[in-house]
């Protein structure tokens, strides 16, 4: 008996020195309360902004937060807290400090003020190197925020400067690096293309259509692939997340200034899925209609999925009429399953009811030999052959 005791008592010890290895986070305190434990210590406090949803916070928590390493660092250095940012206190405090990425890592004066932050995961020594940050008054974001104040726009600085906005991942970094470009006398030198293309987020900026009129000299220098993705990427977040949204014509302007061999194409596309997302049947189905008739799919697939959006939301016959046509050329490009089903559907819907008859038998027959499901299909033969 008293073995067993001994060794309940020597694992519970051993599970108490490992429960404090890592960082030692503050429980069921309010944020005054913190606030108030950071001045009379004297320290700065390290918040981890975080959402439960956020799979690098977890990873974090799972695997950075529980090193001896860190623990001591930071343990002797701030007052630790985790903030879920989407409940409680953590809602104010999102919007108090522009919490706009998960996690983001903050340190946090008594007084409040903000002198710290980044965003992302990191490493172990990449995480001390943090707090070391955080603790060197000269390198903080608000010793950068304050020289930027005072005046300072000498070009490291500046450069310096917009990679730790950028870190902090709450959009301010844009102005400065527009300022630190102004100040360049040749954008094409190799390290400003890099910083140019690394810091750019608007594609109504004079960077991106730095981007757009030296093309060539970006691909040569980052590759093609790597480039495009970049500008089209920024076009969509112009298209898709400006407040307001671009008008119609401003958007075809948009492709046709950025896409020159292709926007009727792509603003064919655009005017489907805009009206598709206006719950406007009639504007997406004239859309459609306008699009395949200027623009014929190379594609069977593509234009099964647009025969068969018809059938769901379009009841107009001449209409469905135009959707059979598609479905029945995806059959020709490619004679599936899929696309027999659709013309079934669509023959039905029509009230053709002997010819969705055959084109559902088909299609069941061709399921069948491929292993795929035919409830659908098998749904609509039964339905038929009831009446």
């Amino acid at each position: 008996m008293k073995k067993i005791t001994l060794f309940i008592f020597l694992l519970t010890i051993s599970a108490s020195i490992f429960a404090q290895d890592g960082i030692h986070f503050e429980k069921n305190t309010k944020w005054d309360d913190i606030l108030a434990m950071a001045k009379k210590s004297d320290k700065l406090i390290f918040m981890d902004a975080y959402t439960t949803w956020c799979g690098p916070c977890k990873k974090m928590s799972r695997d950075i937060f529980p090193q001896k390493s860190v623990g001591d660092y930071y343990n002797k250095n701030f007052i630790n807290v985790k903030m879920d940012m989407e409940k409680g206190e953590g809602l104010t405090l999102a919007q108090k400090y522009n919490i706009r990425a998960y996690p983001t890592l903050v340190f946090i004066n008594g007084d409040g003020t903000l002198i710290h932050r980044v965003a992302g995961y990191m490493e172990i020594a990449d995480f001390i190197n943090l707090g070391k940050t955080a603790n060197d008054p000269s390198k903080t974001l608000s010793a950068m925020d304050a020289r930027y104040e005072d005046g300072d726009r000498d070009s490291d600085f500046l450069r310096a400067y917009t990679e730790a906005r950028y870190n902090a991942a709450d959009g301010s970094h844009s102005k400065i690096a527009n300022e630190y470009l102004e100040n360049q006398y040749d954008w094409n030198l190799t390290e400003n293309m890099d910083f140019i293309f690394k810091y750019v987020d608007n594609a109504n900026s004079k960077a991106f259509d730095h981007i757009i009129k030296n093309r060539e000299k970006f691909e040569a220098h980052l590759g093609e692939r790597k480039v495009t993705q970049k500008i089209q990427n920024l076009i969509y977040n112009l298209i898709y997340y400006s407040d307001p949204k671009p008008t119609l014509n401003e958007i075809e302007g948009i492709f046709k200034r950025y896409f020159p061999d292709r926007y009727q194409l792509l603003y064919s596309n655009y005017k489907m899925s805009y009206h598709r997302q206006l719950g406007d049947r009639e504007g997406y189905a004239k859309a459609a209609i306008e699009r395949f008739e200027k623009h014929p799919a190379q594609d069977y697939g593509e234009l099964n999925e647009a025969a068969w959006t018809f059938y769901e939301v379009i009841d107009n016959k001449d209409y469905l009429k135009k959707a059979l046509k598609w479905a029945k050329k995806s059959v020709k490009m490619a004679n599936r399953y899929e696309n027999n089903d659709t013309v079934a559907h669509l023959f039905y819907k029509l009230g053709k009811k002997g010819k969705a008859k055959k084109y559902a038998k088909k299609s069941i027959a061709l399921a069948k030999a491929d292993g795929a499901d035919y409830g659908i299909t098998q749904e609509l033969l039964d339905k038929i052959e009831a009446n």
